[in-house]
């Protein structure tokens, strides 16, 4: 395979995962970002929680989410737990955020 062939590949599989994503936003209220991954999900908890010596981490809990990433082979999970040092980032969906336009430049079908 040339390095050619899996630039295209890859553009392919994420446009597959744009398209998906699109048609699955809607289901969804919440978006979870954490360092490594973007999920969307119905249910998330978020704990922070402390080290003997003082240091601060987050554990994050989703239940029946979806997750961004093209090398999964499927992105539905029931159940998630993340743990980390770094920033997390969760944000509830307005109705108004939910609406995708129909092409975005790039990513027609």
């Amino acid at each position: 395979m040339s390095a050619e062939d899996l630039e295209k590949y890859e553009a392919e599989m994420e446009l597959q995962l744009y398209r998906e994503y699109r048609d699955v936003v809607g289901l969804f209220t919440h978006v979870v970002e954490t360092e490594r991954r973007f999920y969307l999900t119905n249910d998330v908890d978020l704990k922070v929680r402390t080290t003997d010596n003082g240091e601060a981490f987050f554990e994050v809990t989703m239940h029946d989410a979806w997750v961004w990433d093209m090398y999964r082979p499927a992105r539905f999970v029931k159940s998630v737990r993340v743990v980390t040092f770094k920033d997390v980032n969760i944000e509830e969906l307005a109705k108004s955020d939910l609406e995708l336009p129909e092409d975005k430049p790039g990513f027609s079908e």
